[in-house]
């Protein structure tokens, strides 16, 4: 595996753009009509037509990813915002307490030491599927792995908890701006609409995932030796212990900030559902909890703004690798060759159930996903061509978005994502090691990915 290595998100999204651009010379030009549906443009099945193409040049090449940006604007804006909000909550360390809170209360009960699992799995989870905790869950497996170990756990078990649930909740999220909330913004839906579904297809997620770790969990804890890092676990165990002795308790602050994102979560909410809030109202209300999360928080305000810009400057990558896919479409468009793509893909697609295109779109969303794992970055590059898709083969663009969140159910297995690479690196578990025991888990999200297809393609989900 050490000779296997893909080029990073930037060098591959470049050499799309190149191909698109190439691809402008060789694709006829081609339209769909369209009609006005709901306020949407949407292209009539049966109406595509070749016109003439206008190839794009190295001037055009080059020009695209500016042109992204200021396309993509908006989107841009509030990932910024949002990624700065969210560095302020963090800053705050009410998450860290709240955390450190529940691990010292499994000392004295039986009930913790019970829920300890499904407790602290659903609360990485609620976070993958709220505000995107992705990479921010690597440094939990330095807390994770010792308390797991503590318990008769293993190395797995305390990997799994923060790393397996936050990628659980982005996966199958139903508030994550990063995923959702940009998908439904490019593909034309209501930001964060379809959240009844989405908390059901969540929660089914999420207690399946628990109910697998905590049947593992058991069974390493009746029979240590059955851990693929039994060894490991021999050494870890003789080099850490979590001592917990020094944590005071949450403090009323802590408190405090917690129930203020709890509001700003339900605020969101109300806003989208009641009075069609769209990405401006949304980025503004994440803007006001920036403010006075860092004031009930005792931040000063050079501390304040230092963690806003130091959050909305981690989320930089990730507007550059929007702006680049928006930029391949740009070409494609300028070009008239993305009708010519969708008339090509949709025999790919098309089939005589909604459900088996539904579920096929699941699979190229996951093939996409072993190459690019940013959930905004590959909205941005394939829901320009998969939401007028979904148009064209009978299933609706929610049902679309969904199946593009389920391809990054294979994130934590594959070998190319960077937060799988550095979480088992942290944790010093062999991608072997790991891999052989996801295979199973892999399976049932996959069962579980096209199953939970088949009802939104029946009830023709909007």
């Amino acid at each position: 595996m050490r000779k296997f290595k893909l080029p990073n998100t930037f060098v591959l999204l470049c050499g799309i753009l190149a191909m698109i651009a190439l691809a402008t010379w060789l694709v006829p030009g081609g339209k769909f009509d369209t009609q006005l549906v709901n306020g949407k443009q949407l292209i009539i099945p049966g109406t595509f037509h070749y016109v003439d193409n206008k190839p794009q040049g190295l001037a055009a090449l080059m020009m695209a990813p500016i042109k992204g940006f200021v396309d993509a604007s908006l989107i841009i804006g509030f990932v910024l915002i949002v990624g700065g909000a969210f560095a302020v909550l963090q800053k705050t360390e009410a998450f860290d307490s709240l955390i450190k809170a529940i691990a010292k209360a499994h000392t004295s009960s039986r009930f913790v030491r019970a829920a300890i699992i499904p407790v602290f799995f659903t609360m990485f989870s609620l976070g993958g599927a709220t505000f995107g905790m992705n990479e921010e869950a690597i440094p939990f497996i330095l807390i994770f792995v010792p308390l797991a170990l503590a318990l008769g756990y293993d190395t797995i078990t305390g990997v799994s908890i923060p790393f397996i649930g936050s990628q659980v909740g982005f996966s199958a999220a139903f508030l994550n701006p990063f995923n959702v909330g940009i998908a439904q913004g490019i593909a034309g839906v209501p930001i964060f609409s379809g959240i009844g579904y989405r908390l059901i297809v969540w929660a089914i997620a999420t207690a399946v995932s628990i109910v697998f770790l905590m049947w593992y969990a058991a069974r390493i804890k009746r029979h240590p030796e059955k851990s693929p890092t039994y060894l490991l676990d021999i050494e870890k165990r003789s080099e850490h212990s979590m001592d917990l002795d020094s944590f005071a308790g949450m403090t009323r602050t802590h408190r405090a900030v917690l129930w203020i994102f709890m509001a700003t979560l339900l605020t969101m909410v109300v806003g989208v559902v009641k009075y069609d809030w769209f990405i401006d109202e949304i980025a503004a209300l994440f803007l006001v909890m920036a403010i006075v999360v860092g004031l009930v928080g005792r931040l000063d305000m050079d501390s304040l703004v230092a963690s806003f810009v130091q959050g909305a400057r981690d989320m930089v990558s990730v507007a550059l690798v929007i702006a680049l896919a928006r930029g391949t479409m740009i070409l494609a468009r300028d070009a008239q060759i993305i009708d010519t793509m969708l008339h090509a893909l949709t025999p790919l697609v098309a089939s005589s159930s909604p459900v088996f295109a539904a579920q096929k779109m699941f699979f190229m969303q996951s093939v996409i996903n072993f190459f690019i794992h940013s959930g905004s970055g590959q909205a941005a590059l394939t829901m320009p061509i998969m939401a007028p898709l979904a148009d064209l083969v009978g299933v609706t663009r929610q049902t679309a978005i969904l199946a593009f969140q389920f391809g990054e159910f294979t994130t934590p297995m594959i070998p190319t994502s960077g937060i799988t690479v550095g979480v088992l690196a942290l944790a010093r578990v062999p991608w072997i090691t790991w891999a052989k025991w996801m295979i199973p888990l892999q399976l049932i999200y996959l069962v579980l990915a096209l199953l939970l297809l088949i009802p939104p393609c029946l009830m023709h989900w909007q």
